[in-house]
């Protein structure tokens, strides 16, 4: 027996999440069934952290046990000869028996994308939420997520339905960038409650357009209001960035940083004419 790790790209457009479920298209079943045509025994995947309906990861950690002579790191070319197209293992490789993809980890981070301009764009509308009625103020959006840093009880952020028991979170980095035409928010965690970064950005959006300050955002949370937290951000703006542990078996150019960065620059005038000027008169 002996137990692999996986990094896992998958867009979760099409995917009930990452969780199986009964009658339900996820990714932890596709991959389940990609792997027991192989070993021919039952096998469970376990995961650094589920993502829920629509949400997408870049480098999502898991693991699982397998009676084979399979080389570990020959279980990414064969998954990805089994799996579907919206899923890609980005890396396999033997790990000791006492490492877990869930317990092991010491971080999570994720990325939320909002695409502020005002035309849409069928190319990035699969990855962000196009949130283009008003101006968001993402200096304000920046100071509103500082007070998070630290161990926090973010209850106001905490969709019902969770099976955990408490809603203590530390907060271990925060940061909004803005890349016109988007605004990206990033929190790194030690783990996430169910919903909470949604939860989080939908309101943090308000902050953005003006309608709360900086500081009734951190009051509301402080003070634990869920019923003031109304609306969370659309899934697809979400992706699980990366998962950080203590001993990782795969090179940091494989899981660090594998969510590509949008880049609109309109062409000038003259980029336009030089284009149109050397085009062949048979286009």
């Amino acid at each position: 027996m002996q137990r692999v790790a996986l990094v896992i790209q998958y867009q979760g457009t099409h995917f009930c999440g990452w969780q199986w479920q009964p009658n339900q298209r996820t990714v932890q079943e596709e991959i389940e069934s990609a792997i027991q045509s192989v070993v021919n025994h039952p096998v469970r995947i376990h995961a650094a952290g589920r993502t829920d309906t629509g949400v997408h990861a870049a480098a999502q950690v898991a693991h699982f046990d397998a009676n084979t002579v399979i080389p570990p790191h020959r279980w990414a070319d064969i998954l990805n000869h089994r799996l579907p197209s919206d899923i890609v293992i980005r890396g396999s490789a033997g790990v000791k028996p006492s490492w877990h993809a869930r317990f092991s980890a010491l971080w999570r981070r994720y990325r939320y994308t909002i695409y502020t301009d005002k035309r849409p764009n069928l190319f990035v509308r699969p990855f962000s939420w196009h949130c283009y009625h008003e101006p968001l103020d993402a200096r304000k959006m920046q100071a509103a997520l500082l007070p998070m840093l630290g161990q926090q009880h973010l209850a106001a952020f905490h969709r019902a339905g969770s099976r955990r028991a408490h809603s203590w979170v530390e907060v271990q980095d925060v940061a909004c960038i803005e890349r016109h035409p988007f605004i990206q928010i990033e929190i790194q965690a030690s783990g996430f409650l169910y919903g909470m970064v949604r939860l989080l950005v939908g309101l943090l959006v308000e902050v953005g357009r003006g309608l709360r300050s900086p500081d009734e955002f951190t009051q509301l949370w402080q003070e634990q209001r869920r019923d003031q937290v109304k609306y969370a951000a659309p899934s697809q703006g979400l992706c699980l960035l990366r998962v950080g542990y203590e001993h990782f078996p795969f090179p940091k150019s494989l899981w660090f940083d594998s969510q590509p960065q949008f880049l609109l620059s309109p062409p000038s005038f003259s980029d336009t004419a030089e284009t149109t000027s050397s085009c062949p008169s048979v286009c």
